[in-house]
């Protein structure tokens, strides 16, 4: 895997924790620094564990599938990055509902499972057509921490007027990498 493709899933996967704190930016008055580095920290965290987890999944059945990986990677992309396109548009009625502060307890931390979910079924994938983990991993975490942040501060100066057209473009770069690991690999 080349550095374009990790940036590009890296940026893919991040989308979701992108948009979950533009919500939480507009949720969270003020923005301080301790709820910035929780949400931050737990969202980088577990984007990086995930596709570790589903890395080490995929390496015990890989010897079944590997004939079929390719056509396993395109419907695991596909199938994520449509999800990620169809529960954007879900996630404004969430949003609204939401009035807890998401940087805290349980609220954060199933957050931060629901925006890594993707990253795990990635890993998987990577597993699949014999990429190694740690690299990816750690780029993807370090992604998905820095785009919070900046989904936090820009959710407070803009809303959540943008919110689901980002996660839209995250999931047709999915999409599109699958296409690419489908037909041109």
């Amino acid at each position: 895997m080349n550095w374009w493709d990790m940036i590009a899933i890296s940026v893919a996967l991040a989308m979701d924790a992108f948009a979950v704190a533009m919500a939480a930016g507009a949720i969270l008055r003020p923005l301080t620094f301790r709820p910035c580095f929780r949400l931050a920290f737990h969202f980088g965290l577990f984007q990086g564990m995930m596709p570790v987890i589903g890395w080490l999944a995929g390496l015990t059945i890989h010897g079944f599938v590997q004939s079929w990986s390719r056509w396993i990677a395109l419907g695991l992309l596909v199938a994520i990055g449509g999800r990620m396109v169809h529960e954007a548009f879900q996630l404004e009625e969430e949003s609204e509902k939401r009035s807890m502060d998401p940087s805290r307890g349980m609220t954060m931390v199933g957050l931060a499972v629901a925006t890594s979910i993707d990253a795990l079924a990635v890993g998987l994938t990577l597993a699949m057509i014999n990429v190694q983990i740690w690299v990816p991993a750690m780029v993807i975490g370090v992604v998905a921490c820095l785009f919070t942040i900046f989904g936090l501060f820009l959710g407070t100066k803009a809303g959540d007027l943008f919110g689901k057209w980002v996660e839209v473009a995250g999931g047709g770069i999915l999409i599109c990498i699958g296409l690419k690991i489908a037909f041109f690999s």
